[in-house]
Parts: C-alpha cells; sequence; structure tokens
C-alpha cells in the first residue's frame, strides 16, 4: 500500500454546529483525506526473544543485567505473537504501523555476517502487515546498538556509523520491495545524552562534552548513509527521513515578544543537530558555545548528513513554557506544584507543544513536511471486574494533542500523518514494565493482550479521519 500523499492545506469540511458557531471556524477537527493515522513500536520494546534465532546481544541487554533492572528478554513476546498483534491492529482500523529493526537480529556482531534467521522474522511480519492491509514505515535504528560494536567504541568511533552504513543497506535491499517509507535513527538527542552524557541509558557511559559532540556527529553521518542506503536500494517510491525530538519552548502568550523568545530558545536548544540537517553546516552559535569540544568533520561530511530527505518525523511529548524577560532575554517558566502531570517525572501536560514542534522547525529551519512520528502518555491502568479499563487520562492527553495538531494543520503546515504512541505496553527501558503507554493493556505475567478505551476511541478517530 503506497501512502504517498500530496501536501496537506487544511480542511474544507463545514463547522460541526455547537450553539453558534463562528464563521471560519471548523469545530468538527477533520483532517485531509489522505492524512496518514497511525501507531507506533520499538523492537527492542516488544519483541522479547532477545538470544533467540542468532540474535545478538544488544546495549539495552547488557546494560539492563549490569544494573539489575528489568530486561528486555521477553518484553511482549512480539517475536511470537506478531500475528495476534497484527490482527489487532487490523481489528481496530489501524492502516500504518510503525516498527523498528533490530540491528542486533540481523547482524548479531554489528558488522559481521547477517542472520538469515533474523531476515526471517521481518518477512514473516511485513508479510502479515501487508496482509491485513497494513503499510509498514520501518526505523533502521530505535537505541538497541549490537553490544559488539560498544565494545570496540560504539557510537564514539567513526567505525560505528560505518557499519551502520553497511547494516542499512542490507535491510533495504531485503525487505525494500515491501516497505516504502523509512525513518533512519530515532531520538539521537536522548540516545546519546542520556546513553553517553548522563549515563541514565544504555551504554550507561558518562564521557566529556568533546565526545558527546562527537557522538552526535557520528549519528547524523549515519543517518546521511541510511539515506545513501534508501536512495540507492529503495526504489523509486521509496520515501525517507529521520525521527528527532527537539526541545518545545512554548510561548506563554501567543504575542510577537513571546513568540520571538520561544523561537529564539529553540534555536538555541536545537542547532547542534539541526543545522547540519537543514542548513548543512554547524552554525556559528553551536562552534562558539562548543568551542575545543566542537566535534572534528570530515570534508564530505556535511554533505552527506544534508542529503535531501522526504519527510521530517517529530516524536512530541511535552514543552516548556517560555516568556520574554524585561531584559530582553528568556525566561523559562517553573511549573507549579499542582500543575497536570502523567504518571512519570518528566511529562507535563503541554498539548500546545505539538503545533509549536511543528511551527519552529519550519519558521526557522525551513523544514517543508511533517509526520508525528510518536505522541503518548503513561498513566496507571485500573483493569475492571469485566476486562474493561477507562484509561480517560490517556483518551483527553491524546485527543487535546490533536486539537492542538490540527490548528498546524489547518494553518497549512504540511504534516501528513501521527503515529500514536505505543500500540502495546511495552519494555519503557530504565522504567522496566512499571510504566504503561500502550492503547493495547498488556499482562505481563499471561501476557494476554487487552484494548483500553484509549484504543476503541483512536479506532473512531481514524474511522472518521478526525477529532472525535
Amino acid at each position: 500500500m503506497d501512502t504517498t500523499i500530496a501536501p496537506s492545506r487544511g480542511t474544507t469540511k463545514a463547522p460541526h454546529s455547537l450553539g453558534q458557531s463562528r464563521p471560519g471556524i471548523d469545530r468538527s477537527y477533520s483532517f485531509p483525506k489522505s492524512f496518514a493515522w497511525g501507531v507506533a513500536t520499538a523492537a527492542a520494546q516488544i519483541e522479547g526473544a532477545a538470544f533467540e534465532d542468532g540474535k545478538g546481544s544488544s546495549i539495552w541487554d547488557r546494560f539492563a543485567e549490569a544494573r539489575k533492572i528489568d530486561t528486555p528478554t521477553v518484553a511482549c513476546d512480539h517475536y511470537h505473537r506478531y500475528r495476534e498483534d497484527v490482527a489487532l491492529l487490523r481489528r481496530f482500523g489501524v492502516a500504518n504501523y510503525r516498527l523498528s529493526i533490530a540491528w542486533p537480529r540481523i547482524v548479531p556482531g554489528g558488522d559481521g555476517a547477517p542472520n538469515p534467521k533474523g531476515f526471517d522474522f521481518y518477512d514473516r511480519l511485513l508479510d502479515a502487515l501487508l496482509e491485513a492491509g497494513i503499510t509498514p514505515w520501518v526505523t533502521l535504528y530505535h537505541w538497541d546498538l549490537p553490544q559488539a560494536l560498544e565494545d570496540r567504541g560504539g557510537w564514539r568511533v567513526r567505525s560505528t556509523p560505518q557499519a551502520f552504513a553497511k547494516y542499512a543497506q542490507l535491510v533495504v535491499q531485503r525487505f525494500g520491495d515491501r516497505v516504502k517509507n523509512w525513518m533512519t535513527l530515532n531520538e539521537i538527542l536522548r540516545f546519546v545524552s542520556c546513553g553517553y552524557g548522563y549515563g541514565c541509558d544504555a551504554p550507561g557511559a558518562q564521557e566529556s562534552a568533546a565526545v558527546v559532540n562527537q557522538i552526535y556527529h557520528h549519528t547524523l553521518l549515519a543517518h546521511g548513509y541510511a539515506v545513501e542506503a534508501v536512495r540507492e536500494y529503495g526504489g523509486k517510491n521509496a520515501r525517507v527521513g529521520l525521527v528527532h525530538n527537539p526541545p518545545t519552548p512554548v510561548p506563554v502568550t501567543e504575542t510577537p515578544a513571546d513568540i520571538a523568545a520561544a523561537r529564539a530558545e529553540y534555536t538555541r536548544q536545537t542547532d547542534q543537530l539541526m543545522g547540519p540537517l537543514f542548513l548543512g553546516t554547524y552554525t556559528p552559535a553551536f562552534l562558539e558555545s562548543a568551542g575545543a569540544d566542537a566535534p572534528q568533520v570530515g570534508s564530505d561530511d556535511l554533505a552527506l548528513i544534508s542529503q535531501r530527505t522526504d519527510f521530517f518525523g517529530l516524536n512530541v511529548y511535552f514543552g516548556d513554557f517560555v516568556r520574554s524577560a524585561a531584559d530582553g532575554q528568556v525566561e523559562r517558566i517553573a511549573l507549579p506544584a499542582q500543575y497536570p502531570k502523567a504518571d512519570i517525572s518528566w511529562l507535563n501536560i503541554t498539548p500546545q507543544a505539538i503545533y509549536w514542534a511543528i511551527r519552529h522547525a519550519r519558521e526557522v529551519y525551513g523544514v517543508p513536511t511533517f509526520y508525528i512520528t510518536e505522541n503518548g502518555v503513561p498513566y496507571i491502568d485500573e483493569v475492571r471486574s469485566n476486562g474493561e479499563i477507562h484509561d480517560l487520562g490517556r483518551r483527553e492527553y491524546l485527543r487535546n494533542h490533536l486539537i492542538s495538531l490540527h490548528r498546524a494543520v489547518q494553518e497549512g503546515f504540511d504534516v501528513r500523518g501521527y503515529f500514536l504512541w505505543s500500540f502495546l505496553d511495552n519494555y519503557e527501558w530504565t522504567e522496566g514494565y512499571a510504566k504503561r503507554f500502550g492503547i493495547v493493556h498488556v499482562d505481563y505475567g499471561t501476557l494476554r493482550r487487552m484494548p483500553k478505551l484509549s484504543a476503541y476511541w483512536y479506532s473512531k478517530v481514524i474511522e472518521s479521519n478526525a477529532v472525535v
């Protein structure tokens, strides 16, 4: 199924009558006809079978064991239960499914011989999706670096993006006949800063600023190599983009001064990655701030990194409120204690962020085309005696974000799809199995899947092509 569509320019549907509707206000929140609705997952978080059928160890397998936290060894057991999961996707009318390929399942040693059984699993999964009428959107890297490569330096050394280039070529060559939508890497900002800067994620390193900046550069190189692989082996209809999670400053008031403050803060926080990607250079502001810790850049690196892509994936969970201070600086507003939050410390409820993430990227870096590739929230779910799960907090979070997304579409930003995170409750990295993002509940004792109220609601959104 080909989901390539023309740029969206808002909606022409007449407003729904809610009392006295003002002319020009679309109260139905409908989306363009060919808008792509989907859900998202990641291999390490749902597949399990961590050491089966030739799969190599990933940095998350090693890290979880070393830190004595929950491991992804079983996760949701999607590796063995994928047909059940595909049937659930079809039941709820999900036509687009974002998944990732586990690098150590395909190339257990990172850069050695490929694993035939790894290829076979994804052959079965992709065929099952297509048979169900579901379009696969494949992420090549979602944090599960082969441990064998980490043992030889990981993302610190240039040989790792070179190994990724070979892996990407293998994957696109094998699956390019069935996959036309490719995503290179997921959330460089998160896996580098937390994995190699703060040490709170795999592989748990705490490197100097100079090493961290070089790692960022190497991951951008990996993105460039993956774009090349898709262009060479993906066929004429293949599309490719990066998935990013840039910080999103939200202006406290939509006045020129506060909007300018939010834009300035966004630029300051994002230019290290967005500059090379969309401007083809490290900005003077970044180089000045990095000083002697700036990365070493090869003569052809920036041309590789800044190759044209077909879309930009945005993972949006929250934002931070900012305003223009009296001295002309940017002031970040601290949230009061009673401000609404999710069941995780870092996620404050700010639906405006999904609009501003799009608008900032367009206005600062000229990004033309977007997909929301992740948006979701964890809450504590109660399974009622009749088996129902009334996760109204999640439903409200998603609904309000979609209303904010609709604003971006209605204003003419070229947003072509939305992928809800997550399809299933899953392995939530260092949080283990304690935090539940899914619209389908997973009983980790029995691995039984139970759709939540949010799943039934989202199915109606998809069916209606509108916020309901």
